[in-house]
């Protein structure tokens, strides 16, 4: 269970304590926490919906490998269920993406999802959630990016919301599988290559990518693979140069956009690859949307280093822990 369990309480960890954060300046940070960040969670933390929709997902996807195949006629309605009743959840109070909240209510309102979607969309809520993707053994890997590519476009239509989300779930199985931390930021670079012109209509059906002026598919989804390379590169360069004492969003962005998002959290990771929890209060202390950067930056690094990572007193303060910890017995028999 270690890593499974590391992986998905590090995205818990990191959303708890990057969440007082996320709308402070970088200034204020820098006042109440120090200069490297929050370092501790409150007696009781809280999570905000990046970790509620990662839950949502996690079901989705345990409930369609329930009776294989896993496809999208199998995984599409129950993400969408799943999503829905985050929507009308009382619990859904933690300042939930506008993305999320329009698209769950078009869907709500009996539109298909294609239609339900932002389709100019590409914001975090796409890749902040996808994690489930990657921690789920058993999937192939065109299974594992198709799905996750599925899960972004209910809500986020843009391109590089899909790419971001695949190259999301990709960098949590490569580091549960033992990719080196020094090695993932060229991985996800050559995966972007290597995808560029694969548009995946068994998951995403032949609708999401009619746009005026695009002319086929493939143009579309390229779209988003270059937005996400471009984002991605220079990164080990960033980790040299910048250091682990300035504001990361300074050097890949302030994560709000997927890709910008992604490359934020590998940063994090790069500056402190044995340190994970200096790496999420790294990520909590960025003038960003810092609980979105920090819970990537944890799951990666949770995925590295295992339940280890965390203090261990961490866990029994954390939210929704009996969800957590039946995600993580599920996905690790």
């Amino acid at each position: 269970m270690s890593k499974v369990k590391g992986s998905l309480f590090g995205l818990a960890f990191g959303d708890a304590l990057g969440a007082p954060t996320e709308f402070l300046s970088y200034e204020e940070i820098l006042r109440r926490y120090g200069p490297r960040g929050p370092h501790d969670l409150p007696p009781r933390a809280t999570v905000t919906d990046d970790t509620q929709m990662a839950l949502a997902v996690a079901d989705a996807v345990l409930s369609a490998q329930e009776a294989p195949p896993f496809t999208a006629e199998r995984l599409e309605p129950r993400l969408r269920g799943r999503f829905l009743q985050w929507w009308s959840s009382d619990e859904n109070d933690r300042a939930p993406g506008r993305t999320c909240m329009d698209a769950c209510a078009a869907m709500a309102d009996g539109k298909p999802w294609w239609q339900a979607t932002v389709a100019e969309s590409k914001g975090c809520g796409a890749n902040m959630r996808v994690a489930p993707m990657g921690l789920a053994p058993t999937l192939t890997d065109d299974e594992r990016a198709g799905s996750a590519q599925l899960q972004a476009a209910l809500t986020h239509g843009h391109p590089t919301g899909l790419a971001a989300s695949e190259l999301t779930a990709l960098a949590v199985r490569w580091l549960l599988d033992g990719l080196p931390v020094a090695e993932l930021p060229a991985a996800l670079r050559a995966r972007c290559d290597t995808q560029r012109k694969l548009y995946r209509a068994d998951w995403l059906g032949d609708t999401l990518w009619r746009r005026p002026g695009i002319e086929t598919p493939e143009d579309f989804i390229a779209q988003g693979w270059d937005e996400c390379k471009q984002a991605l590169t220079g990164l080990e360069d960033a980790a040299r140069h910048v250091g682990p004492d300035a504001d990361p969003c300074t050097a890949a962005g302030a994560g709000w956009v997927a890709e910008e998002a992604l490359a934020t959290a590998v940063f994090c990771l790069l500056l402190f690859p044995d340190a994970p929890v200096d790496a999420i209060a790294r990520a909590a202390a960025s003038s960003g949307d810092s609980d979105s950067i920090a819970s990537l930056t944890g799951t990666f690094a949770g995925a590295i280093h295992g339940e280890e990572a965390w203090p261990a007193d961490w866990y029994s303060r954390i939210e929704y822990r009996p969800d957590l910890t039946r995600l993580a017995t599920a996905w690790s028999s």
